[in-house]
């Protein structure tokens, strides 16, 4: 009998994710530094121990994109959750978890483009760029683009132009 994912009994790992928009809203996107090719994907990583979700977000924010010139507009209404594919779930994480849940936090960056270093930390991503918020689905790899399409359709009404102060809501 063949494993599937909805048998897999192993837990995910709690993460956030940040949809970073720029003044234009566009979004954010790095392409992965590990993989050959085109990754495109948003900052995410896991939560440290002794970390709330929200902590977690800016500091992913700080290592992934290199600065921390941004305002919290809103977090996640939910945990949004991942599986990996069953050859990737028992390489990462030391084959502890079988996926991600995460908490998604929308951002508006208020920097300019100089002040993103994606050398700042251990680097995770080789190049980035800004993205329509419409096109992130598609540039995800295929096990993120289900999550992609929620997190898209939940943070859709930031992705405008910046029009002035904008109601930051609670996290």
């Amino acid at each position: 009998m063949t494993k599937t994912a909805g048998d897999d009994t192993r837990p995910y790992r709690p993460g956030v994710g940040i949809m970073l928009f720029n003044a234009d809203g566009k979004v954010f996107l790095g392409n992965r530094i590990d993989v050959a090719g085109e990754h495109w994907q948003m900052p995410q990583g896991g939560i440290d121990d002794g970390e709330t979700p929200e902590q977690a977000a800016w500091r992913e924010l700080r290592e992934e994109v290199g600065t921390d010139k941004a305002v919290l507009l809103a977090a996640s209404a939910d945990w949004l959750s991942y599986d990996l594919p069953a050859d990737l779930s028992r390489q990462a994480w030391g084959g502890r978890y079988r996926g991600q849940t995460q908490r998604w936090f929308a951002f508006r960056f208020t920097g300019d483009d100089r002040d993103i270093d994606l050398n700042a930390h251990e680097a995770e991503f080789e190049a980035w760029r800004w993205a329509e918020i419409a096109d992130l689905p598609a540039l995800a790899i295929p096990f993120k683009q289900d999550l992609y399409r929620q997190i898209v359709t939940e943070f859709a009404a930031f992705a405008t132009a910046r029009a002035g102060a904008e109601k930051v809501t609670n996290s």
